[in-house]
């Protein structure tokens, strides 16, 4: 009898024991957004209001300053993402690409330890998620009205509503009916704020009074910055009337489209808005850079008020977390897959090496770790990512990981982990015709050789020249400081096991 009581208390120890060890672990959560620029964010700088959720995360948690991504498309990104590996290594290059979801990904360890795992709306990457608990995406870009998504035995059902609140929604009811002993990791992976800049209904007309002064280089002349000149992305050229502005006065099927998924009401409501804004503009005869400008404010205007809605359903999980005492067990990340252009050179998009593409917003708040309104001026990358998330969770990173965690940063401001970040781009021919390159950006200074179907250098100093204007390669004055950032880009390039980098390296301009 004494040994049958003392088995079934030592059976109750040990599943407390691992009770406890599991619901230690902390809880996470990333909310992943799409093309969501620094520059628009308060907490950044940006005086427009549009984002007092995210604002709350920095100040109860930490800024990063110079987080960067490692290829700014968003496929790619997401695949770095995952698997802590730069492209050429986890072999998503570009968004033509199919992501082998069956390699080693970080969730998929994390669930492997305990962790309830999920990814929930915009995935991207052709394949569909392993190593999650659950999962529930959009298909491709997915679609702001009514989204599709496609569930885990692959059906797709519509979803009547807006996407962002779609998907909030179905991160909710993840919650809701998660095992409550064991830790969870979510991916909230957000379609705003992509082209075509989409707000919800209820958001339309919110900046309508605002006049957003143009950036200081609107009308850059690329003066000596030859993939600058090629690109096929700037407001004057590529932005068009119909498929991004919604002026049915210049029709376009696409864009007719996304007007057909909506219901009558929304559809009702959407039309007497923009039709209004069409009629003024057809009667102004705009042309030359009063035109260009004119689609510089409705492109802000657009892109600004549809990232109120992504504020506010980020505002409705920090409240469930909150309300189901999970604040202060939970890691919350707010990033985006890239930054993005917001009239800067004159143009839309990502890309480019430049600051408004490589930059991307990153707020940490992890309770008990990080020092509320702490503000990090370190370099951190996306690759970053994977590492840092598993060592949080008291698992060992695989040697194979390419990133470094973050965790010295979060117990110490002035810690740093690297010094320099690294940089590939590889889709060219494509959209927006941005040339192939790579390159290496330190705390001051910027290094991007382009290469293939074009070969040449470019250097900036970023404490000069913020705007990336002045190309110096090649200036005198600059050869010491070129050439050692040539031999630190190339012992990066032998670390990361980049070797179309080196092959470019090794030849002679």
């Amino acid at each position: 009898m004494r040994k049958t009581i003392s088995v079934v208390v030592i059976s109750m120890l040990v599943a407390l024991t691992a009770f406890a060890q599991q619901s230690s672990k902390p809880n996470i959560i990333i909310i992943l957004t799409d093309d969501h620029a620094v520059s628009t964010i308060g907490a950044y700088g940006s005086k427009y209001g549009a984002t007092p959720n995210i604002d709350r995360l920095a100040k109860e948690g930490a800024l990063f300053k110079k987080a960067f991504v490692v290829n700014s498309i968003c496929g790619p990104s997401r695949a770095v993402l995952l698997t802590g590996k730069y492209s050429h290594m986890n072999g998503m290059r570009d968004n033509r690409d199919t992501f082998d979801a069956s390699q080693d990904v970080f969730p998929a360890r994390l669930k492997q330890s305990g962790f309830q795992t999920a990814w929930i709306g915009k995935w991207h990457l052709v394949s569909y998620p392993q190593g999650f608990s659950y999962w529930n995406i959009l298909p491709g870009q997915g679609q702001y009205y009514n989204p599709d998504l496609i569930n885990m035995q692959g059906d797709t059902t519509r979803n009547e509503g807006y996407a962002t609140d779609v998907i909030t929604n179905l991160t909710i009811d993840f919650l809701d009916k998660r095992d409550p002993s064991k830790p969870f990791f979510v991916v909230v992976g957000e379609k705003a704020p992509h082209r075509t800049w989409m707000p919800d209904i209820q958001d339309l007309g919110k900046f309508d009074n605002v006049n957003f002064p143009l950036p200081k280089n609107f009308y850059d002349q690329y003066s000596n910055r030859i993939a600058a000149g090629m690109q096929d992305m700037s407001i004057e050229k590529t932005m068009k009337l119909g498929y991004d502005l919604k002026m049915r006065s210049e029709p376009d099927a696409l864009a007719a489209s996304f007007l057909a998924r909506m219901n009558p009401d929304q559809r009702l409501k959407w039309n007497a808005y923009y039709d209004k804004i069409d009629e003024d503009l057809q009667s102004r005869k705009l042309k030359g850079n009063e035109l260009t400008e004119c689609k510089y404010q409705r492109y802000m205007r657009d892109y600004y008020s549809t990232t109120l809605s992504l504020d506010r359903n980020i505002g409705k999980i920090l409240s469930y977390l909150d309300k189901n005492n999970l604040t202060k067990n939970t890691i919350v990340v707010y990033t985006s897959d890239q930054g993005f252009y917001m009239g800067e050179h004159g143009w839309f998009d990502k890309r480019f090496m430049y600051e408004e593409s490589m930059r991307t917003p990153l707020i940490i708040r992890y309770p008990g770790i990080i020092k509320p309104g702490t503000v990090s001026n370190q370099i951190v990358s996306n690759v970053d990512f994977a590492p840092t998330f598993l060592e949080a969770a008291g698992l060992n990173i695989p040697k194979e990981i390419q990133g470094k965690s973050m965790m010295p940063l979060f117990r110490n401001v002035n810690a740093s982990i690297r010094k320099s970040a690294y940089y590939h781009f590889y889709e060219f021919p494509g959209e927006h015709s941005v040339l192939k390159h790579f390159g290496i950006r330190t705390s001051r200074y910027k290094l991007i050789r382009f290469y293939e179907h074009k070969n040449f250098w470019e250097l900036y100093d970023l404490q000069k020249d913020p705007y990336e204007m002045k190309n110096l390669y090649g200036l005198k004055k600059y050869q010491a400081i070129t050439e050692d950032l040539k031999e630190q880009l190339k012992q990066l390039s032998i670390e990361n096991k980049d070797e179309t980098a080196l092959k470019v390296l090794s030849q002679k301009l």
